[in-house]
């Protein structure tokens, strides 16, 4: 690997890389240290955090559980409109947020496409709720959690999975006791990056579910709410955000294209 880039890449590279680290600079700069403990341990922070988790390891556990198997399909199989079916499991990828909690909100609302049929005969309603709160971050980190595990099953060599085909392993057997984990590595990077969206999601979130505390206010809305209440609260909150954005990259290092 040549250590000495050109200098004409080595200078709008240094640009863009003061470019990203100058507004984490100016965030730590201004973080209150010396009272961070107490802003950690006011109720807004602490609810956030607590369900935040509850939400974003709730959405990482549907991401795991819808997304796997929707990755196996599109990976091995070829089926009629399977490129719409990828483009659709791409879209919340580069939809804005708020848009896909717009679209959540038509669909499974209390007046939604679906949403009227799940009040109507089941009594459920999902807006403005936890459990909105959870599907909300569902929609937003699926995709991450398929198009790594799709990867990861595109890129493999199928000979194990061939072999224990000829062995009289049924489809399923073979997924489980071979396929998953031979991909092991990829589907916890998967799960991992599906839990850090989840974490982070803020636009679906407060259009689908709203901003009540204790209930929907995930970290992100508390972080927009104490912005204009309580500056020195939002800067606590954006911390715990970047340490743990900052600590999902680094454990990750090396398996979602870097090093």
């Amino acid at each position: 690997m040549n250590r000495r880039p050109p200098l004409a890449l080595f200078v709008p590279a240094l640009v863009a890389t003061v470019f990203l680290v100058l507004p984490v600079a100016g965030l730590l700069q201004r973080m209150p240290w010396s009272g961070l403990g107490d802003l950690l341990g006011r109720d807004i922070v602490v609810d956030a955090l607590g369900l935040s988790l509850v939400v974003s390891l709730s959405a990482a556990a549907l991401a795991f559980v819808l997304g796997v198997p929707l990755a196996h399909l599109l990976a091995h199989h070829d089926f009629r409109g399977r490129s719409v079916v990828r483009a659709v499991v791409l879209l919340p990828m580069v939809l804005p947020p708020v848009v896909g909690g717009v679209a959540l909100l038509f669909a499974l609302g209390r007046r939604g496409l679906i949403g009227q049929w799940l009040d109507r005969w089941f009594d459920i309603a999902l807006p403005f709720t936890t459990a909105g709160a959870i599907v909300a971050a569902t929609f937003v980190a699926l995709p991450f959690l398929v198009v790594t595990v799709e990867g990861a099953l595109h890129s493999r060599d199928q000979e194990l999975e061939e072999a224990a085909a000829l062995l009289g392993a049924r489809p399923l057997t073979r997924f489980v006791r071979v396929t998953l984990p031979a991909i092991r590595p990829a589907v916890v990077s998967g799960i991992a990056l599906a839990w850090a969206r989840a974490l982070g999601e803020f636009g679906a979130t407060i259009t689908f579910a709203g901003n009540f505390q204790g209930r929907t206010q995930t970290l992100p809305l508390a972080t927009f709410l104490a912005l204009e209440q309580d500056p020195e609260a939002a800067l606590a909150l954006s911390l715990v955000l970047l340490a743990i954005s900052f600590t999902v990259l680094i454990s990750l290092r090396g398996r979602i294209g870097f090093r």
